[in-house]
């Protein structure tokens, strides 16, 4: 693969997830505006390791984690293509968003599609394997 093609692959996987929890936010946005409205198979933020959190207060809790998430991949993603943001802080951004997203899928396990689910594991797994066990990609690839 060329220097290119890897420099677009991975700032579009780290932007696309970082779209994606902006999704899972407007899922929630939406299930806290039309609480009784057919949704597929998003339901309402509930947590089991927090069980008592009322609906709202669980809704802002799992909204303030996809909203840091979001930021942090479209962020890693913009540093990565040295767009607005210094690129030698794209490999930090990533590992934080990662963990941000990693823990708010498991404080709120079972809320999402199970596809959702998987694919945000895969890419955070993904983030943190290649960035602290590998670094890969090399520092040419993105030329900072």
């Amino acid at each position: 693969m060329t220097t290119d093609n890897t420099r677009f692959l991975i700032g579009g996987i780290l932007l696309v997830h970082g779209l994606g929890h902006g999704g899972a936010l407007g899922a929630l946005v939406w299930l806290r505006v039309f609480p009784d409205s057919p949704t597929g198979a998003w339901l309402a933020a509930r947590s089991w390791l927090f069980p008592a959190l009322d609906t709202p207060v669980a809704t802002s809790i799992a909204m303030a984690f996809w909203i840091v998430a979001m930021i942090g991949f479209v962020g890693a993603a913009l540093s990565f293509w040295g767009l607005l943001i210094p690129g030698d802080v794209w490999r930090q951004l990533a590992v934080a968003s990662a963990l941000v997203s990693l823990a708010g899928m498991v404080t709120f396990f079972g809320t999402w599609p199970a596809f959702n689910w998987l694919a945000s594991l895969a890419v955070n797994v993904g983030v943190l394997v290649t960035q602290l066990v590998t670094r890969w990609p090399a520092q040419e690839v993105f030329g900072k």
